[in-house]
């Protein structure tokens, strides 16, 4: 196993080091859904001791990133579609009542504002680094939850974007789904400006709804591309 290098931030403990570096090869397909992973190997290409190492692994364990297997190790999980789905069907009945709620309140909302600053601008305005709006876009569908104020819906939003956040980065390696992004989020803002609940719910299913489908097809397609890769030594 080749050497996880990184430059640590400032003040992260062994574990974290482990932690984010494990993590950032699991979101990148360095490990493959099915992969077992030795803690032995693991500990040397990390330069750890085994004890950061565990803590790291459980940490992930508890966020279902990894599995532990009885007298064998650890496991990647296989990626299951079935509760990437429901993960994102969950994300629509939360968002759609976040619009609702911001519909129905009086008075100034500049939450709304500072979204309309970053996605109603003009084509060439808009970012195309893939990872920027990646970060952009989950800020957006966050903020919204924040803007209906109930602190356990966030809470629980916040958990299921973490659990789909493996396979949701990739919907903006593909240019065309940058632009599509920006357009859908500036039609949502739009009508949650004009307190047009109906249409405002409308757009954010529908927005949702076409992610899923699209992360779906980009993650088979990494994956197959990481297999052959994986197969032929590379």
């Amino acid at each position: 196993m080749p050497k996880l290098l990184h430059i640590p931030p400032a003040g992260e403990s062994l574990a974290d080091q482990a932690y984010r570096s494990l993590k950032e090869r699991i979101f990148d397909f360095g490990f493959m859904p099915g992969d077992r992973l030795s803690e032995s190997e693991l500990a040397e290409a990390l330069g750890l001791s085994r004890t950061p190492l565990r803590q790291a692994l459980q940490r992930l364990q508890h966020e279902g990133f990894v599995e532990a297997q009885p007298k064998v190790g650890w496991m990647i999980p296989p990626l299951r579609f079935e509760r990437l789905d429901a993960l994102y069907d969950f994300r629509i009945l939360l968002e759609c009542f976040a619009a609702r709620v911001i519909c129905l309140m009086e008075g100034p909302r500049p939450g709304l504002a500072m979204l309309s600053k970053i996605w109603r601008v003009k084509p060439g305005d808009r970012i195309k680094d893939a990872r920027e709006v990646g970060m952009l876009d989950e800020s957006f569908h966050q903020e919204l939850i924040a803007l209906a104020g109930n602190s356990e819906i966030v809470k629980t939003h916040r958990e299921i974007t973490e659990k789909i956040r493996i396979v949701r980065r990739l919907d903006f390696t593909k240019e065309h789904r940058i632009d599509a992004t920006y357009t859908e989020h500036g039609l949502i803002v739009k009508a949650l400006e004009a307190r047009r609940s109906e249409e405002s719910q409308r757009l954010l299913s529908a927005h949702i709804e076409q992610s899923k489908i699209e992360v779906r097809k980009i993650t088979l397609d990494m994956l197959y591309r990481a297999r052959e890769a994986q197969n032929l030594g590379l």
